[in-house]
């Protein structure tokens, strides 16, 4: 996501990765364009800060980064939990994300994602029981990432389905398989799910999060 430095007055490479709102019927439009914000150290910095639960991201509202369209921010961090603001272009408050690292208060990580006025809603990474199944083939892992970088394939990850609930009501699901975000538009607007998407994307493990890249 990070692009390498250039010589001066030569443009930056736009940006490649983006998020896409699909709505049945009609055709898809592009809500954000999604790089990493590298703090004054750049890179090393950012890894360095990132092992902690820190997290910096930017939405461009075009690929050459014209307009600045969410920026993701880390509130606070540590003994795992961590704290994340969505914010708006004129740095108004869109949701507050917090996560806790698994076997903190339960057995899977817990998302908990609100917005200002309005009750919480609360998910739970994967399903107990394919977690079970996750770590009861957990000892044939190696041979599995071994078999995924020399075959050129998928790296395996662990159950990574997320369903937010409040009320009885499923306003916010982040799909693994696809790396899709189903939400509700009264619950949370496309640009803040995009932030989201973008924020859970970045755990995804050390070899699939896509804010990892070291140059």
């Amino acid at each position: 996501m990070s692009h390498p430095r250039r010589p001066e007055g030569v443009a930056p490479e736009p940006v490649a990765r983006k998020i896409d709102l699909f709505v049945k019927p009609g055709p898809s439009r592009t809500v954000g364009y999604v790089e990493r914000e590298l703090p004054p150290g750049g890179v090393p910095a950012y890894l360095a800060a990132r092992g902690s639960g820190a997290r910096s991201i930017v939405l461009w509202a075009d690929e050459n980064r014209g307009a600045r369209a969410a920026t993701v921010v880390t509130a606070s961090c540590g003994k795992g939990v961590a704290v994340y603001q969505v914010l708006g272009a004129q740095g108004e408050l869109l949701c507050t994300v917090v996560r806790e690292k698994a076997f903190r208060k339960g057995l899977r990580t817990r998302w908990t994602v609100s917005r200002p006025g309005a009750p919480d809603t609360v998910g739970y990474k994967g399903r107990i029981v394919w977690w079970c199944v996750w770590w009861l083939f957990s000892p044939l892992l190696p041979f599995f990432f071994v078999a995924a970088v020399f075959n050129g394939g998928d790296v395996p990850r662990g159950p990574g389905r997320i369903i937010w609930r409040e009320g009885g009501r499923v306003p916010l699901e982040f799909k693994a398989h696809g790396n899709q975000m189903h939400l509700q538009e009264a619950f949370l607007d496309p640009l803040s799910g995009a932030a989201v998407l973008a924020l859970v994307r970045s755990f995804d493990g050390m070899l699939n999060a896509w804010d990892r890249d070291r140059t």
